[in-house]
């Protein structure tokens, strides 16, 4: 399947339509060409890179990075890029095959690099991860992607240096704020009440930072299907533990968890944002307004 794969996108390029993206990573202009798997490592890459950069995501707002598939069109994209800009930790197990049928030059920056990495849970069918890959969900976290981003283009773009360097600064007190309103916003919730169900396993990284319990019907990966005793022991779990509240995701379907909604009596607490942003007229364009929004979500469910 992935040999397959990697063959019908090499064959394709030429015939290839040219989409939105594409058009985007090959306009006009000097600005450095930078394509990020997915719409977070978006947000961090505009930031950082300020008007030197032209982003293109792979995976856009709203999407499910999880069971994406490539088009020959992305193949493309990556071919005009100066940087490429992923995750790692396993999320994106199509973008290796992906990098190697564009035959792009451009080098790779793993965002994750550095980070101290959670074991997986369940995987996915298709999901080459060992590690939970949602290490995002940790604002300290979040400041060793931004460095990595930072150093990136500083590799690639020299005489950006100074404007990379100041614009990453800048951001990086507002993650610093950030992190420590979300530490007061979960110490007003009570201990005894810091239970949360979610649809897959997305929040570990957020719960170990912030002292919340998620626990999800999924592996960490959208791939993975609960059981029928899954969903029991998740049930039972709900019931004997008190669990106040349960939360949608904005990339998964939000069915089995009204079901357990229904038979626990447990309140549906809102929509957390896990592994996408949403458009600019959403609730969370941006990563800062993500985790506000979650943070927000979670407060008024708990407490």
């Amino acid at each position: 399947m992935r040999r397959g794969l990697s063959v019908l996108l090499a064959a394709s390029l030429a015939l290839a339509p040219i989409s939105a993206a594409w058009a985007q990573a090959t306009g006009d202009g000097d600005r450095l060409k930078v394509v990020t798997s997915f719409s977070i490592l978006r947000d961090w890459v505009r930031i950082v890179g300020g008007d030197r950069v032209d982003v293109t995501t792979l995976v856009g707002p709203g999407a499910d990075a999880h069971v994406y598939v490539p088009t020959p069109a992305d193949a493309k994209v990556l071919g005009a890029a100066k940087l490429i800009v992923v995750n790692g930790l396993g999320f994106e197990g199509w973008m290796e095959r992906l990098v190697q049928a564009s035959a792009t030059k451009a080098p790779v920056v793993t965002a994750s690099a550095g980070v101290m990495p959670r074991q997986a849970g369940n995987l996915g069918r298709n999901s080459t991860a060992r590690n939970d890959p949602h290490a995002w969900q940790s604002v300290h976290n979040a400041k060793i992607y931004v460095a990595n981003i930072r150093d990136g283009l500083v590799r690639v773009d020299p005489q950006g240096r100074s404007a990379y360097e100041a614009n990453a600064a800048a951001y990086l007190q507002q993650l610093d704020l950030l992190d420590a309103d979300t530490r007061r916003a979960i110490a007003t919730i009570p201990p005894a009440r810091r239970k949360v169900i979610t649809t897959h396993d997305a929040f570990a990284y957020f719960g170990a930072e912030y002292g919340i319990t998620f626990i999800a019907t999924q592996g960490v990966s959208t791939e993975t299907e609960a059981s029928a005793r899954d969903v029991a022991r998740i049930i039972a779990l709900v019931r004997e533990e008190k669990i106040p509240a349960i939360f949608f995701e904005n990339v998964v379907d939000p069915r089995l968890l009204k079901r357990i909604a229904a038979e626990t009596g447990a309140r549906i607490g809102g929509t957390l944002f896990s592994d996408a942003l949403t458009a600019a007229t959403g609730a969370a364009p941006t990563y800062v307004d993500m985790m506000r929004h979650n943070v927000r979500e979670i407060g008024d469910a708990l407490k």
